[in-house]
């Protein structure tokens, strides 16, 4: 078996499935340089550095005592093994604390190199396939911004007001229920569907990687109790050292955003079944739960752009996906709460502004769900009960 320089073609070459150097369940792959070369282009060039000396599997805290990760990865990465790597939950497992990064005696960075292996990932299972590819680059970021500014103007326009005259009544601006809540109904029905699609093909493809399955449906359940219970908690993001700040971050967001979620779901039904007007009362319990969801998911998203922005070795390398995320995320939080304090100042034109700010920016978190970062959400959480439920549930049910 021979391997020809970056560039030039490579021969078809068996290595272990294993990646640990075993030669149990060889397979027969051919390198991908088309996907050798979209890993480098978002943020994993460093691979090619990697000596195989095992020391990130080894560092790493959470990382399986069976097929650990990310040395099988590196391996992997460097022969092209498109395949293998989309359908492989353990990138999924990776927190991208960079504990690994930060103790490698080649700066190979590999938690770097995982997070670009998701970033393939959610690009690879998105459908259409064309809009993985223009919510991921550069080049198209004026379309992706310019779109939901479009069509959030032209309902505006057809069916609002864009100055309201009297008192800060945001009905009076964008009626709803129609067309405001029936626009982000269709949206969010779009965006699950399209999610429950990728979502089903990630599954499959899941099911023909490294980890084949080997539990049924007890395993399946068993599965997602623990992928819900690792997401509620973010236990094993606390467990690793360099990233231990993050995990603040992260569930400040989280729980931020399932706050704010909530509150959403309770005015509706007070605005439509209990015929409850907007706005609600600041000493209302829903408006007070709303208020500080928004003030977490601020903080949580603001956190996390701080540190992208002060600590390469802990946020580890950002790409265009990463500020894509983080910008629309806080932007989402902030724009939502200079909305009300600009109301509540009885300031019309910045309140209606940064009003229609806010309406893009929600619209734009829903219709590029299942393409962007934000699908993190969906595949982490069905490679994580995958991982529980088929590779090592079986064992744990028996016992």
């Amino acid at each position: 078996m021979t391997t020809e320089v970056e560039g030039q073609v490579q021969e078809t070459q068996e290595i272990s499935s294993q990646g640990n150097g075993e030669q149990k369940n060889p397979v027969r792959m051919s390198p991908d340089l088309t996907f050798i070369n979209e890993v480098a282009s978002l943020g994993g060039e460093d691979y090619k550095k990697c000596y195989q000396c095992a020391t990130c599997s080894a560092t790493c805290p959470i990382s399986p005592d069976d097929k650990p990760f990310p040395r099988k990865e590196m391996i992997l990465a460097g022969w092209g093994a498109r395949d293998q790597l989309v359908n492989d939950p353990d990138i999924w497992l990776c927190h991208q604390c960079n504990d690994c990064s930060a103790i490698c005696p080649r700066d190979v960075n590999p938690g770097d190199v995982l997070a670009a292996l998701r970033k393939y990932s959610y690009q690879h299972n998105a459908v259409p396939g064309f809009m993985g590819k223009l919510v991921n680059k550069p080049l198209f970021l004026p379309v992706i911004i310019g779109l939901p500014v479009l069509i959030m103007a032209v309902v505006v326009g057809a069916f609002g007001n864009f100055q309201p005259e009297g008192e800060i009544i945001f009905r009076n601006f964008l009626p709803h229920p129609f067309p405001l809540d029936f626009l982000f109904s269709f949206f969010a029905i779009f965006a699950m569907v399209i999610s429950a699609i990728s979502g089903l093909k990630f599954w499959n493809g899941l099911k023909t990687g490294p980890r084949p399955p080997v539990a049924g449906a007890k395993g399946f359940v068993f599965g997602i109790i623990e992928a819900v219970k690792e997401i509620i908690s973010h236990k094993q993001f606390n467990e690793c050292d360099k990233a231990n700040p993050r995990y603040y971050s992260h569930l400040l967001t989280f729980y931020g955003f399932i706050a704010l979620y909530i509150t959403t779901s309770l005015v509706f039904f007070g605005l439509y079944i209990l015929h409850i007007e907007t706005p609600l009362a600041l000493t209302n319990p829903v408006k007070i739960l709303g208020n500080l969801g928004a003030l977490a998911f601020l903080v949580g998203t603001g956190l996390m752009l701080l540190d992208r922005l002060t600590s390469r070795e802990k946020a580890g390398k950002s790409t265009y996906n990463d500020w894509l995320f983080i910008g629309l995320m806080f932007g989402l939080a902030l724009s939502g709460i200079l909305t009300e304090i600009f109301r509540l100042l009885n300031i019309p034109v910045l309140a209606y502004s940064v009003y229609f700010i806010h309406l893009v920016l929600i619209l734009s978190m829903m219709g590029y769900f299942p393409y962007s970062k934000f699908a993190h959400l969906l595949y982490r959480t069905l490679a994580i009960a995958y991982y529980y439920g088929y590779a090592v549930a079986e064992e744990r049910i028996e016992n």
